[in-house]
């Protein structure tokens, strides 16, 4: 049969395919545009038009990528519409995002932001004359310190608040005096709520030790008490997301929602153990452990590591449905998910640190943080231990193909970046290589060679870990040929190994018929070489 190739060229420079919204389709030309239309109280249409506030603008609001918490804010005299937008020629070479106003009966949008790195989030204060948002200061960094900035609007001039906190502030909020901004920033596996004063200070964790990754300010409390509530969502690694009310003065939090008691009732999940140990450098490295259901310390239980992606993102003590710990734990493994070198909410050099050097100190970290948590819980069996990981998460899979010396019964490889020049010139975040490895193939072609997986691909043979590679056909982030080049290298040298591609996912498997295909492809993986009377030299080819 004939095969028909279509061959789609995109329309502007640097717009190879649309960005965000998982990353799956090329992009047409078209642009997302702000629009307004006037309401009834019934909810209905007022009757006139939709007005296009930015009619001819060839940028997209929200930005299809990056555009991070509530990129569209009304004033409160509901007059004017303040939105993020990028506006640089080639997107996919750049980070930088700035602010616009622009009036909610048309004209020309006025640009309030000209920081070369990305601006987003505004808040406007109950009075309106100030903007809060969040900024990163370099361009080219998507993994750069967000700043919590105040700009008036009367001056134009934007004030850092946080230059001293060394977090990243995320979504910042008003209380209803005005006088205080509220935000939440990842911390050391958790992202509590944070207050601040609207002139600066330190800023205060209302919710320490919590994940609460949406927060809204709700109302005023009683009268004649301090402060305001609101309600988060928040969750852990034994717990989907619930709703909880929290009082900013005290940080008393009430339960709003009990949506999964039933469900939760019936299992036997455990809480996420953080635990710190020495890395590379002799840095403090943490780390979260979950224990099987029905735990026997007595017993000796495999050991199956998560590598997390980013590379400059956290392990936290969050839910997640896809990469569930409590899933990967359920057949009887202990989950270890640690934050090496690069990972969030350690301060910012920490983050920095993995720039250049991707398979050097992350990796020490990892195996640092394996041998640490073997030594110390008597219940993990050394003999059995599997990693497994995600984008970065499977660059690191690829990397401990060889540099692990076959210490692992199995690994699991998904969307993994594996020929680093090949995936330069395929990937659509051209900043992201050029900042993580310090120029261009040919501008730095040692840094590339040196910290590439598939340099060191000779050695797979020497240690044939079983290896499970995974893609998704309509990935551009990672191109799945990234997939298809380490299967080939492990294939070619008898190593067992199997290789699942999804026609029909991008970067991530999103839709549920093929989450749960994942699921038991990842489980089967585990079950056949991680168990105890598994032959690590089985063949699945």
């Amino acid at each position: 049969m004939d095969r028909v190739h279509l061959v789609r060229v995109p329309r502007l420079q640097g717009r190879r395919v649309q960005r965000g919204a998982g990353r799956t389709s090329w992009s047409d030309g078209t642009r997302s545009h702000l629009f307004v239309v006037p309401v009834v109280v019934s909810g209905a249409h007022g009757g006139a038009d939709a007005i296009d506030l930015v009619p001819g603008a060839d940028y997209d609001i929200p930005p299809r990528e990056r555009e991070g918490p509530h990129p569209i804010a009304f004033s409160p005299d509901s007059k004017t519409l303040c939105f993020t937008a990028v506006t640089d020629t080639v997107e996919a070479a750049s980070t930088n995002a700035d602010l616009f106003e622009v009036d909610v009966n048309g004209g020309a949008p006025k640009k309030l932001t000209a920081n070369p790195g990305f601006d987003g989030a505004p808040a406007y204060s109950p009075d309106g004359k100030t903007i809060a948002y969040h900024s990163q200061a370099r361009p080219g960094v998507e993994s750069d310190k967000w700043r919590l900035m105040v700009l008036d609007r009367a001056t134009g001039k934007s004030t850092s608040l946080t230059d001293a906190f060394d977090r990243s502030a995320d979504t910042p909020l008003w209380s209803a005096d005005g006088k205080t901004i509220y935000f939440n920033a990842e911390d050391r596996g958790e992202m509590p709520v944070f207050a601040i004063a609207a002139t600066g200070g330190t800023p205060r964790a209302i919710t320490p030790g919590s994940f609460d990754g949406e927060f809204l300010v709700a109302l005023r409390q009683a009268q004649g008490e301090p402060g305001d509530t609101l309600v988060v969502s928040r969750s852990s690694l034994a717990a989907p997301s619930e709703l909880f009310v929290v009082l900013t003065n005290s940080g008393a939090a009430r339960q709003l929602t009990h949506q999964n008691a039933a469900l939760l009732s019936q299992l036997d999940l455990a809480k996420g153990e953080s635990f710190t140990f020495k890395g590379a450098t002799n840095t403090d490295v943490q780390g979260f452990l979950v224990r099987p259901p029905n735990f026997d310390a007595t017993k000796k239980y495999p050991v199956l590591m998560i590598l997390h992606g980013g590379p400059e993102t956290q392990h936290s003590d969050a839910w997640s449905y896809r990469w569930n710990s409590q899933i990967f734990a359920s057949p009887g493994y202990v989950v270890l998910n640690i934050n090496r070198r690069g990972s969030t909410g350690f301060g910012q050099k920490f983050t920095d640190d993995i720039a250049g050097d991707w398979g050097g100190k992350a990796f020490t970290d990892l195996m640092n943080g394996l041998d640490y948590v073997l030594g110390r819980y008597a219940f993990t069996d050394r003999t059995r231990v599997a990693a497994a990981g995600g984008s970065y998460g499977a660059y690191m899979i690829d990397w401990m193909e060889s540099h692990a010396k076959g210490r692992f019964r199995a690994l699991i490889s998904h969307a993994g970046v594996y020929d680093l020049t090949s995936e330069y010139g395929a990937t659509e975040e051209l900043w992201f290589p050029e900042h993580d490895f310090l120029g261009t193939p040919w501008t730095n072609p040692a840094t590339y060679e040196k910290t590439s997986p598939h340099t060191y691909s000779a050695e797979f043979g020497a240690y044939k870990t079983p290896t499970l590679v995974i893609a998704g056909e309509q990935d551009f982030r990672v191109p799945y040929t990234q997939s298809l080049e380490f299967f080939s290298a492990l294939q070619r040298q008898n190593v067992p190994s199997k290789l699942i591609v999804f026609p029909d996912e991008g970067h991530w498997v999103l839709k549920p018929q093929n989450s749960v295909f994942w699921y038991r492809e990842f489980m089967d993986w585990l079950a056949t070489y991680l168990t105890a009377n598994a032959a690590s030299t089985k063949s699945a080819r």
